[in-house]
């Protein structure tokens, strides 16, 4: 049994971190804050720090270990600090794309680290090219620094500057931006993307910017808040301002970010996301009950729901699959003929635990079916005599723009079959998912906060036909 290393979900977002702590070892922080939030880019790493004018910077393909030692880390002083840990999702694989993107303006230069993807990348990228800017990479967060860039160019400051050029920015984005006067925190009118305000010893002059709050624990910082959809606060020596700048936000969380995607220590909503993803599966057993002797939960993001599931439905939970842990996306693939004979990289089943048993399987979601039906074959050539499966989200079933991977709707396998097709092509005895409402009840908050276009196709911001192009033409290349 093959399980390949490109798990059969949506990709990972990206990490940002930004941190503003005069007399500390800025750089430092800014390694252990990426550290914390490598779940949300595996692909490249990157650390830019502010001494005075001077800005030094280092990155580089692979994760923020291999990319980072003592002596890189040593070279990197100042007392701003912009760190970045990157999954593609506009813009190739390659070094050159690797954040912080860094921009020379008339002000000294700022480093912009970007969580999201901008919707109008075709429109802005002429319009710079209009304006003689010249792109070094392929990424939309390098149109973003540039727009700045322009905007300071016409004699703005950085607030006014940056305010104006976001306004030329359609999509979802997360920013942390470091100058010479200090860090700005940014998030777009809808707050796709998460972002939070941390503060260092207590102290209202060391304020930290993450991504999750799991990126403020690893430093001992205190969760102050969340930067606010249509929000840039400005952090410099006099301490923090809050800069209301988009007209009307409109909070539309992702809700994959809930699901699956942060870290389930991570806070959102007041809550740790382990405790939401629990409450997931709890709704999952009242929904689909089915009468089984084990759940078992597909490592990792699916241990949390089956615990859930388990406790509702009095059925036991069990370890029935073993992940191993040190599989990274540049793993050596196995041969055909390793294949063949039936490796199983990344998750292999408990045959003492599995014999005999009617199981559950519970999952956070399925995007091809591809894996999942590996995991459902390795369960019974476990020895399980019925193998039922149970996803603790809605069906997936329209492809995301706003900064996660996902497939284009042709391949989504709920997009293209039915329940009872799923079903016989997983080979389970039976499947169901979470309903929609289930998924926003569970979260105690106002559904309308949520963006859920993933599920039903209502996007919160307009996504171009060019730009749909322009993902199906980039699959069949893939392909």
């Amino acid at each position: 049994m093959d399980f390949q290393i490109t798990p059969d979900k949506p990709e990972e977002a990206c990490g940002v971190f930004g941190v503003y702590a005069p007399e500390e070892n800025v750089s430092k922080l800014a390694y252990f804050g990426l550290y914390a939030l490598q779940h949300r880019g595996q692909e490249s790493a990157g650390i830019a720090t502010f001494d005075g004018e001077t800005v030094h910077i280092h990155k580089d393909m692979g994760l923020v270990s291999q990319v980072f030692n003592e002596q890189i880390l040593q070279e990197l002083t100042g007392t701003i600090a912009i760190g970045h840990t990157r999954y593609s999702t506009t813009g190739s694989s390659h070094v050159v794309n690797a954040q912080p993107a860094i921009v020379e303006t008339p002000l000294g230069c700022l480093a912009l680290a970007h969580n999201g993807n901008l919707v109008n990348t075709f429109e802005l990228r002429e319009e710079l090219t209009k304006l003689e800017y010249n792109f070094n990479t392929t990424t939309d967060s390098e149109m973003i620094a540039l727009a700045i860039a322009y905007e300071i160019k016409q004699g703005k400051d950085w607030v006014e500057g940056t305010i104006n050029a976001l306004k030329k920015c359609r999509g979802a984005y997360s920013l942390a931006i470091g100058t010479p006067q200090g860090i700005m925190g940014i998030r777009d009118p809808n707050g796709i993307r998460p972002l939070v305000i941390g503060v260092l010893d207590n102290n209202p002059q060391r304020y930290v910017l993450a991504s999750e709050t799991c990126g403020l624990d690893i430093i001992g910082a205190d969760y102050l808040r969340d930067v606010e959809p249509g929000e840039l606060v400005w952090i410099t020596e006099t301490g923090l301002t809050s800069i209301p700048w988009a007209e009307k936000p409109e909070k539309k969380l992702c809700i994959f970010e809930m699901i699956y995607f942060a870290r389930p220590d991570s806070i959102m909503h007041n809550d740790t996301l382990y405790s939401y993803r629990v409450r997931l599966g709890q709704q999952l057993a009242r929904e689909s009950f089915v009468p089984a002797d084990l759940v078992i939960g597909v490592p990792d993001s699916g241990i949390p729901a089956a615990i859930g599931f388990a406790q509702v439905s009095n059925i036991p939970y069990g370890e029935g699959l073993i992940k191993n842990r040190y599989v990274g996306r540049t793993f050596i693939q196995p041969t055909q003929h390793m294949r063949d004979l039936g490796i199983r990289v990344k998750l292999n089943p408990l045959k003492d635990v599995l014999e005999g048993k009617r199981v559950i399987i519970i999952d956070d979601s399925i995007v091809r079916g591809t894996t999942s039906r590996k995991i459902v074959k390795a369960v019974r050539d476990a020895g399980a005599t019925e193998v039922h499966m149970r996803i603790s989200s809605p069906a997936v079933t329209h492809p995301c723009f706003y900064g996660i991977d996902t497939d284009n709707q042709s391949q989504l396998i709920a997009a293209t079959h039915s329940l009872g097709e799923i079903t016989a092509k997983l080979e389970v005895d039976s499947l169901a998912y979470l309903t929609w409402q289930g998924m926003l009840t569970v979260t105690g908050e106002n559904p309308q906060d949520f963006c859920t276009a993933c599920f039903n196709g209502n996007y919160p911001i307009t996504i171009p036909d060019q730009v749909k192009a322009s993902k199906l033409m980039l699959e069949k290349l893939n392909t």
